[in-house]
């Protein structure tokens, strides 16, 4: 027994040496066996009549018309002229090369080349090791604490644009919070909250609807029920408003219920003017269910703050919550840029800082911005309105467009209002792609981005909407090439076309200069192999 478990350790690290060993040999083995095959090649050329085939081919391609390969080449040029658009599209519209992803896909599983996982690192375990960060964690989609009404103000979009400014995945997501979120334990389900579950699925807006209804049936106190119709139904913030406070009034002591229904409450007066009560309304919310800091309550806060302008109060909460030990939004950080923007933004002249340089408060303020940028690029394009809004999201992706879209759709109003703000963000927001290390092996105050934000934002914010991309990611390989196939293909077509004679004597310089090597390899192998060889080895 002891000897079997002492050999058990040493069996992996064996095998694990094997492999090495092997995939080490195997590049040498393949030039080895090329070797072989060419030796061969030579060594039956007489029985297999190799020259007799190769004059017979040198007959045939003399004579042909310049006409032919003029067609050839257009040809050559016309289908990877093709290719190279089909994979600009594919490269357009998910991120990546068609031929890459095949490739990867289907070959390399056949080669045997196993990936390394691309997401470990950044976190460590107790002991020391690395542990694997999957793209899950990295791209972890967010509950939009701002997110529209549905009904109220979604569904009042596609009334007027014909466009739906919400993906089903976006609302899958929500279907899925909410099934979570009001229903709780699943196997102690009553009718009305079966009734419900099933709702909350439904993809189609009036199939939902008749089922709250049918739910209200059920239990006239069935307070999810009257949520979905404050959500979807209600066409107005004023309707919305009561369908909450009656839900309100049927939640009892069921927290999450109660949380939702008072947070969007609060909503409702910020949307309807009543701004100081929905201060007041937030702040008692967030004393009440002080553990519940994950919602971002503080978030809808800060937003009706701002619009106070009650920039002390801001600042507070900023206190708070701008902390190292908790996680970042973008709210947070260009709030706080905004903040110590508005210091000094009323007086900036770019003219006169570049003469007697940066105070100490304007480089405060261009620090927060640099930080900011940092944290979340694509917001600066929509606060300049470089790049046109369109509604945000329910969920969102930190550091990616579908936050900046979701910030800057409430907050732009406030960067407005603070003079030269907007001037500050618009000379200083550049600059912070200087001090980020490239190619962003690491952040400079961050961490670095994540490579999935673009597959997640893509499934987030509606196709309509050109998705801001950061960092660039660059052509792939299979582009290029095609690109300069099709360009050497078209000019070798043209130049055939005009030039015959003069293209036909390159061709035999050139392919007299390619085929020099194969020649003297071929006499080094007559020295040392005679062509009676073979005659030799069959008398043997």
């Amino acid at each position: 027994m002891a000897d079997r478990s002492g050999s058990n350790p040493q069996s992996p690290g064996f095998t694990e040496k094997l492999k090495s060993w092997l995939c080490w040999s195997w590049t040498y083995i393949c030039v080895l066996w090329f070797a072989m095959v060419l030796t061969m090649v030579y060594v039956l050329r007489s029985p297999l009549k190799l020259q007799e085939t190769v004059n017979a081919a040198s007959v045939f391609l003399n004579t042909l018309t310049p006409k032919f390969y003029v067609a050839l080449t257009g040809t050559s040029s016309l289908i990877s002229g093709l290719i190279l658009i089909f994979e600009w599209w594919y490269f357009r519209k998910y991120g990546t090369s068609f031929i890459e992803q095949v490739s990867v896909s289907h070959l390399r599983p056949l080669l045997g080349v196993v990936e390394n996982s691309s997401s470990t690192g950044l976190f460590s375990s107790v002991n020391g090791d690395m542990e694997p960060r999957t793209n899950v964690a990295e791209c972890k989609v967010w509950r939009n604490p701002l997110n529209l009404f549905r009904g109220a103000e979604y569904s009042r979009y596609t009334w007027v644009t014909g466009k739906e400014p919400l993906t089903y995945y976006d609302m899958n997501l929500s279907a899925q919070d909410h099934q979570t979120f009001f229903l709780g334990d699943t196997q102690q389900l009553k009718p009305e909250d079966a009734v419900m579950q099933k709702a909350w699925r439904e993809r189609n807006p009036q199939a939902r609807i008749r089922a709250a209804y049918q739910a209200i049936e059920l239990n006239r106190e069935c307070a999810p029920a009257y949520v979905l119709l404050a959500e979807e139904e209600a066409t107005t913030i004023t309707e919305a408003e009561l369908l909450f406070k009656q839900a309100l009034k049927s939640a009892g002591k069921d927290t999450n219920l109660v949380v939702y229904i008072k947070r969007r409450l609060a909503m409702c007066a910020r949307k309807l003017g009543r701004i100081k009560e929905a201060v007041k309304m937030m702040r008692d919310l967030m004393k009440e269910f002080p553990l519940l800091g994950m919602l971002n309550i503080h978030e809808n806060l800060l937003e009706a703050l701002l619009e106070l302008q009650a920039y002390a109060d801001v600042q507070a909460v900023l206190a708070k919550y701008d902390d190292i030990s908790l996680p970042k939004s973008a709210t947070i950080c260009y709030t706080s840029a905004l903040l110590k923007a508005r210091a000094v933004s009323d007086k900036f002249s770019p003219e006169a800082a570049s003469r007697r340089g940066l105070s100490t408060a304007e480089m405060n303020a261009v620090e927060a911005i640099h930080r900011a940028v940092e944290f979340n690029p694509h917001v600066p394009k929509y606060l300049l309105e470089m790049k046109s809004l369109i509604l945000p999201p329910e969920h969102i992706l930190k550091r990616g467009d579908s936050e900046a879209v979701a910030y800057a759709f409430f907050h732009l109003q406030h960067w407005k209002r603070a003079e030269g703000a907007l001037n500050l963000l618009h000379c200083t927001w550049e600059g912070t792609f200087r001090i980020i290390p490239y190619p962003l092996e690491k952040g400079h105050l961050f961490y670095p981005y994540p490579g999935c934000t673009e597959t997640a934002d893509r499934e987030l914010l509606p196709s309509f909407h050109e998705v801001s991309v950061y960092p660039k990611k660059e052509l792939p390989f299979f582009i290029l090439f095609t690109a300069g196939l099709c360009s050497f293909c078209a000019m070798l077509a043209m130049l055939t076309h005009q030039f015959p004679e003069l293209m036909g004597v390159f061709v035999k310089a050139f392919f007299s200069t390619l085929f020099a090597p194969l020649g003297f390899f071929a006499d080094k192998m007559e020295r040392f192999m005679p062509s009676c060889l073979w005659h030799q080895l069959t008398n043997v």
